[in-house]
């Protein structure tokens, strides 16, 4: 089967276009048919990291959409021909290749009205935004109250921060403010439903205050955490929570948040498959309810940028406009 792979050469690895072995199901596995994927900052600080000199070529690629193609005896939710989109685990090869395997309890029914490569745009970011929101931070669902709290989101214009906007502004009772330094940027977030947008290149708490909202109940931070902990633990009100989905470039003082019990937090969307824990599951049922919002026209793709199909060219545009940082929305292939 055709497959975009991360081959060894003396300068280091590079993508290439290769034929590879057809994978066999597993018990437990769907054998996906890939119609479109997602691309990713994990794909690219993937794809930089320093291969082993007998390393063997290795598929990226983690955020699908697309046709059973065959599934495994123990499969029970899902038939050949159903349409289902996912995001898989990093454990095992990924979706950059004509035919993928998966294991069932990380898939769901894909949405209806969305055509292949808007479905693509939706898994990984998703489940992330889902998951820090509700599972870390424990924020409450609607109930019909006034926004009385506020969330702050670091990095409002990429792929999770698009969709925590929307789910925070459609499913919460919190006022919703994002971060954006550009124009585009800043108005990809407000089109989402942020009530505000701030500029997250200069201190944030004279902007929230001027916003007159001095102090926040949530921060969802999507930029490297070190460079701006100080910050966030003053703009926090007390009890508040802080969760970060990326790596910090330095330890974290941890004696910031104590004066006023801040609870932190750590956002990892491929913990579930990665320890095959009890509730993987999970991740499931949180895209079929994602799916049963869009198609209700709740939540709308994340996808600003579609390059052309899956093979290495498109993939090398698509980490080179990435490792510019200055991406809105998903990048998708297919």
């Amino acid at each position: 089967m055709k497959a975009v792979v991360i081959r060894c050469n003396a300068s280091g690895a590079a993508l290439q276009d290769a034929e590879i072995e057809m994978p066999a199901c597993g018990p437990n596995d769907l054998c996906v048919a890939v119609q479109a994927v997602s691309v990713n900052p994990i794909d690219l600080k993937m794809a930089r990291a320093k291969p082993a000199a007998d390393e063997k070529p290795r598929v990226l690629g983690w955020d699908a959409a697309g046709t059973v193609h065959a599934v495994g005896s123990e499969v029970k939710d899902f038939s050949i021909g159903d349409r289902v989109y996912y995001a898989g685990s990093v454990l095992r090869p990924g979706c950059f290749s004509e035919f993928h395997l998966v294991d069932e309890r990380l898939v769901a029914p894909a949405p209806r009205s969305l055509s292949w490569v808007e479905a693509a745009a939706l898994p990984l970011s998703s489940l992330a935004a889902w998951e820090a929101l509700f599972d870390r931070m424990r924020i409450p669902q609607r109930s019909a109250g006034a926004r009385a709290k506020a969330l702050l989101v670091l990095g409002g214009a990429g792929g999770v921060g698009s969709m925590a906007i929307q789910l925070a502004v459609q499913l919460t009772d919190l006022h919703v403010v994002a971060t954006a330094s550009r124009i585009e940027s800043r108005d990809h977030c407000l089109a989402l439903g942020a009530h505000a947008v701030i500029d997250h290149t200069a201190p944030l708490a004279p902007q929230l205050k001027a916003l007159g909202r001095p102090q926040v109940a949530y921060v969802l931070c999507l930029t490297e955490p070190s460079a701006v902990w100080s910050d966030l633990a003053t703009v926090l009100a007390p009890f508040g929570h802080l969760c970060a989905l990326v790596e910090a470039a330095a330890p974290l003082d941890m004696n910031l948040l104590r004066a006023k019990s801040l609870s932190f937090s750590w956002e990892g969307m491929f913990t579930r498959a990665m320890f095959k824990t009890a509730d993987m599951v999970g991740q499931q049922d949180i895209l079929r309810q994602l799916a049963q919002a869009v198609d209700a026209g709740v939540l709308k793709t994340t996808l600003k940028h579609h390059l052309g199909p899956v093979d290495a060219r498109h993939l090398m545009h698509a980490h080179a406009l990435l490792a510019m940082r200055r991406t809105i929305g998903k990048i998708v292939l297919g």
